[in-house]
């Protein structure tokens, strides 16, 4: 079990936090499908923001599975400290400090993954945050700068000394931003360096993967990000490849599913009616106004919070979908037994609807439409079809 400060995880593979992504509804979803630990996007550490729309959608919510875990951004270390005592006040039980977001607007201002560079000022900012608050502080950062000044060892080592309790890494620098592949050698170094839990982060997409990267730096578990867009199920099949008692079964079922299951469509069915649930109650003029610019679509037509939301996230599980109807195009493809002409028609149309429907969807305006038209879409097509075990 993986122990920070009070909070055991029940599992090893925990959300990250991504900004615009992460936010109530979706942790909800994360966390019924086996999320250890979810944590919110991050919150700024400025103090003329935090009363912000933007800002008062990310602070610690009642409705979070325990430990709540809020993660702040910033340069100045007593603005820091001030921050993570709000968000403390607000509710949070783990303050997480930012040191791996790439952005250029964040690491224009020496924030993010930038603070890298000045592993003083990170001492100085981990010392005024752990000290100012009474509950467990983590840090998330990169292996480094760039690839010639990967200094997360010395970095994570200084962490430990001041008291933060876990880290998490994601295997690339900041100048690599997203690309190229994640290393773990680096990662595998921390693990070694330090005794506390160090989440290895980065291109962890399936168990199989998990394990091995497990295998590989000897972390205390793995950090999902971008591979649950539109796939939080991810958790589930990582926790059961991991688990010992369900290990045989995991290994004889790890084939990439040829359809959306039932248990997904619902899932995404109840992700929308969350979104719609969570920002329906920030739907007010003087609370949007602040800081978020409605969208004019059709004849200046005002598209509401939930809407918006909405659209990237099923956006994401349309996506899905299209993997699944092009994997079995594949196999359709490549298996002779079953390869007929009449299956490869009936793999293309699937795609075809799909892309259709994805375009339809994001030209909707109203929230209750969006969810009659998912029940429609799965009414009149043939895309879901439960696996058998």
């Amino acid at each position: 079990m993986i122990n920070i400060g009070p909070y055991q995880l029940d599992g090893q593979a925990v959300l990250a936090p991504m900004a615009g992504i992460t936010d109530q509804p979706f942790r909800q979803v994360c966390r019924r499908m086996g999320a250890a630990m979810v944590t919110a996007e991050m919150s700024t550490s400025k103090a003329d923001l935090r009363q912000t729309s933007k800002s008062q959608l990310r602070l610690a919510d009642a409705a979070d599975s325990e430990p709540r875990v809020i993660q702040i951004v910033g340069t100045d270390p007593a603005e820091m400290a001030i921050a993570a005592r709000y968000h403390v006040d607000a509710g949070a039980q783990i303050v997480d400090i930012n040191m791996g977001c790439p952005a250029k607007k964040v690491c224009k201002k020496l924030a993010g993954s930038a603070l890298m560079k000045k592993p003083s000022l990170v001492a100085d900012i981990l010392k005024q945050v752990v000290d100012s608050v009474d509950v467990p502080v983590t840090l998330k950062m990169r292996t480094g700068w760039d690839l010639e000044n990967r200094n997360a060892v010395q970095i994570a080592r200084m962490a430990e000394d001041i008291g933060i309790q876990s880290l998490a890494v994601h295997g690339r620098s900041r100048a690599c931003r997203f690309n190229g592949m994640a290393e773990y050698d680096t990662i595998a170094e921390v693990v070694a360096a330090v005794n506390i839990p160090v989440f290895a982060n980065g291109d962890i997409d399936s168990g199989q993967n998990a394990q091995k990267v497990l295998n590989h730096t000897a972390a205390s578990g793995v950090m999902i990000g971008r591979a649950a867009q539109g796939r939080p199920w991810i958790f589930a099949e990582i926790n059961q490849y991991l688990s010992p008692s369900l290990k045989k079964i995991a290994k004889s079922n790890t084939k990439t599913p040829w359809h959306f299951t039932t248990e997904q469509k619902n899932l995404l069915l109840e992700h929308l009616e969350l979104i719609h649930r969570y920002y329906g109650r920030f739907e007010t003029e003087n609370f949007l106004s602040k800081s978020i610019k409605q969208s004019k679509i059709n004849k200046d037509r005002g598209v509401d919070l939930a809407v918006k939301i909405s659209r990237k996230h099923v956006c994401w599980y349309f996506n899905q979908m299209v993997q699944y109807a092009s994997n079995l195009k594949q196999k359709h493809t490549s298996d002779f037994s079953v390869a007929t002409s009449s299956c490869l028609v009936a793999d293309s149309q699937a795609i075809k609807t799909i892309e259709i429907a994805k375009k339809q969807f994001n030209r909707l305006l109203v929230a209750k439409d969006q969810l009659q038209f998912l029940k429609q879409f799965f009414s009149e097509t043939n895309l879901t079809e439960d696996i058998a075990a």
